[in-house]
């Protein structure tokens, strides 16, 4: 028989830039489960925040955020700023080219992930703190 858990993790970040290890908290979502094997699927609300996984190394996780400075530039102007005035057009579209969503296998009530691999939330608006509210799905028997 098929299970499914749902649960939500909040997390407050400390504003653009801001890059957060999530695989402790997915594991204990996971551990409360139950589930053994399976998958268990993230999903950040709103439009200005990612998931994605990346090695957490501080080298890496600044060459990724100059790599979407250097797609999603703070320095042009955006549509989206003139529209609304709230500066936040790059966040919108580094968030879009990321996605809000992660899928991880489960097997033996662990989560898959490579050695050198981490999921994590990234925060990408402008403002300097935001709350993030992650949905935790897990799926499995």
């Amino acid at each position: 028989m098929i299970d499914m858990y749902q649960e939500d993790l909040v997390f407050r970040t400390a504003g653009e830039g801001d890059i957060l290890n999530l695989s402790g908290p997915l594991q204990q979502v996971v551990s409360r489960s139950g589930v053994r094997d399976g998958i268990v699927c993230a999903y950040v609300p709103g439009s200005t925040a990612a998931l994605t996984t990346i090695e957490y190394e501080p080298g890496v996780l600044a060459d990724l955020m100059d790599a979407l400075e250097a797609v999603a530039s703070s320095e042009k102007n955006y549509a989206h700023d003139q529209a609304w005035g709230d500066g936040n057009g790059r966040s919108h579209v580094r968030a879009a080219l990321i996605g809000p969503s992660l899928t991880i296998p489960v097997s033996h009530g662990t989560i898959r992930t490579g050695r050198w691999q981490q999921p994590v939330l990234i925060e990408l608006d402008v403002r300097a703190s935001r709350e993030r509210t992650i949905v935790c799905s897990v799926i499995g028997i």
